[in-house]
């Protein structure tokens, strides 16, 4: 094929790469695609033939495979109307769209499964998947002092989490899957469908560990950065701490923030909390994140969910100080009183201990914020709603599978990164199997 051939394909390339500056109103419901797969463009998504999230290179080598697509513009459609079927591209020819059909594609966008609004206008959706998985999402908005809205997306990474933090209610639905980058995608444009107006802020936390979903929330982090165009800046990856991954995020250069949950100063307390961090010191964790700030020139973030009685003393944020300290300056703690949730032995802090905590952060010089509650009314902690909704767990992994599969990681037995269902599979096989 020519170079001018190549070039009349050009505006299929720009349809799924491209978003307009305005987003326009449109229906929140959304109509579910069909099951697909992606044939030759890429091996990482051999899975699934979906438009959305597809690199230039995919869709330059779909362009070519194609060939049959003319000169008009099919952003506006793609974006700005939030097109969910091939079929709804009307400007292009009737035969090019059953053609892309019949080949399997869809434009690769899940229907709403349900939607609840908090009294504070947070937003927070079950979106069912192709294999009518549950995954969360939550829309954030928040007007500052000058009177301009900031709507952060609060997005999954994986259908449940397999390594089960004790307060976390998404641990106790269980573990099924990683996500693909376009069913990450596709929870910012569901957001942005809700609210009529684009998202400004990313950020992976909500169901699931980013890090053992490596490579599936880089390809959708560059997606909702070149494509979408969230500036790099405003995403944030949290993770609780998966041996090797700190490294492995640190050599792609980001510019977008990295927030660790520590969620104790100490590593006997932070393995009450946190079964994993059996397989990875605390001291391991700080190497490593002092190492990612050297690398990156990014400061790196401490998420702290303060537990009532358990981890909430002036004691904890002495001690916490102390370790920040020790491994460099200019740290930054995100406390985060805990939501309850149905079943939980944990209780929220008092407002007056967050406050002395705070306080005890900041007089040691290490600065501390205070996450606004939001949507308590919505089932706000991370996994409420998928679970009132999934009454039956998904099956899941004991303390014991988990050390044995990080321990693995950290020993380089395991490759998350190149192979993450593959291994997590596993994993749950040798226990349930």
């Amino acid at each position: 094929m020519t170079s001018v051939a190549v070039l009349r394909h050009a505006p299929l390339v720009r349809s799924v790469q491209s978003r307009a500056l305005a987003v326009a109103s449109s229906s929140s419901s959304v109509r579910t695609t069909s099951d697909v797969a992606i044939p030759s463009v890429s091996k990482n998504n051999q899975e699934s033939r979906v438009l959305l999230g597809m690199s230039e290179q995919d869709l330059q080598q779909l362009a070519l495979e194609f060939a049959k697509v003319q000169r008009q513009t099919t952003a506006s459609f793609v974006v700005q109307r939030k097109v969910k079927e091939i079929q709804d591209f009307s400007h292009l020819p009737l035969a090019f769209r059953n053609e892309l059909q019949e080949a399997g594609w869809s434009v690769g966008r899940s229907p709403i499964y349900k939607e609840v609004t908090a009294a504070d206008g947070t937003v927070k959706l079950l979106i069912k998947l192709q294999d009518n998985r549950l995954v969360e999402t939550v829309g954030i908005p928040v007007e500052d002092n000058k009177g301009s809205l900031r709507l952060t997306a609060c997005v999954s990474s994986q259908v449940g989490c397999p390594l089960r933090c004790s307060f976390c209610a998404t641990g106790k639905g269980g573990f099924s899957r990683n996500l693909k980058s376009h069913e990450i995608v596709e929870q910012v444009l569901a957001i942005e469908e809700i609210f009529k107006r684009r998202v400004t802020n990313v950020v992976f936390m909500g169901m699931g560990e980013p890090m053992l979903n490596m490579k599936e929330v880089l390809e959708a982090h560059r997606c909702l950065n070149k494509d979408i165009q969230i500036g790099q800046r405003m995403i944030t990856i949290s993770s609780v701490g998966v041996p090797n991954t700190i490294r492995k995020l640190a050599s792609h250069k980001l510019q977008s923030t990295l927030a660790i949950s520590l969620h104790a100063p100490n590593q006997k307390l932070r393995e009450k909390i946190v079964p994993s961090a059996k397989s990875y010191p605390l001291d391991a964790i700080m190497k490593d994140c002092k190492d990612y700030f050297l690398q990156t020139s990014r400061r790196v973030s401490f998420e702290y969910t303060l537990l009532a009685g358990v981890n909430d003393a002036v004691e904890h944020a002495i001690e916490l100080a102390e370790l920040l300290h020790e491994w460099g300056p200019g740290s930054h703690v995100n406390l985060i009183p805990f939501n309850p949730i149905e079943g939980s032995e944990y209780q929220r802090p008092y407002k007056k201990s967050v406050l002395a905590f705070s306080a005890a952060l900041e007089s040691r010089k290490v600065t501390a914020s205070v996450r606004q509650t939001r949507g308590l009314d919505a089932s706000a902690a991370c996994g409420q709603l998928r679970n009132e909704f999934q009454k039956i767990p998904l099956p899941g992994r004991s303390s014991r599978d988990v050390y044995e599969l990080l321990s693995a990681v950290e020993q380089g037995k395991v490759d998350l990164i190149e192979a993450p269902d593959i291994e997590l599979t596993k994993a749950m096989d040798r226990e349930y199997g």
